[in-house]
């Protein structure tokens, strides 16, 4: 059995949320935490929400601890950008976006 938590519209990019969803792949709850708190990017801060999510979504629906779940999956997909601008050099702009994530977190039994 598979229990999800989904998080969506964070605002980082999903380039940089994914080198801290590689960081979990596969591992038992226990250390994802620890990986993920250890680590100083900002996606493993926003990430340990979702896994706890997820964590207590399978402690709720079923008679599941926390021990015996692990990691299954982890997905960090794209979400809207906003379009900004900054002026430039004789009245002309750059435009620039600043991107948002959807993050999936799934556990199930080890």
């Amino acid at each position: 059995m598979s229990y999800q938590a989904i998080t969506k519209y964070v605002r980082i990019s999903p380039r940089k949320a994914r080198l801290a969803a590689d960081l979990i792949r596969g591992l038992p709850i226990a250390e994802a935490r620890l990986q993920l708190s250890a680590s100083s990017l900002k996606g493993g801060r926003l990430l340990i929400k979702t896994l706890d999510s997820a964590v207590a979504n399978a402690e709720m629906q079923s008679e599941t601890s926390a021990e015996k779940l692990k990691v299954e999956e982890v997905r960090v997909d794209e979400g809207p950008r906003l379009k900004r601008s900054k002026p430039r050099s004789r009245g002309s702009r750059h435009p620039f976006l600043k991107r948002m994530s959807h993050f999936t977190v799934i556990v199930g039994e080890a």
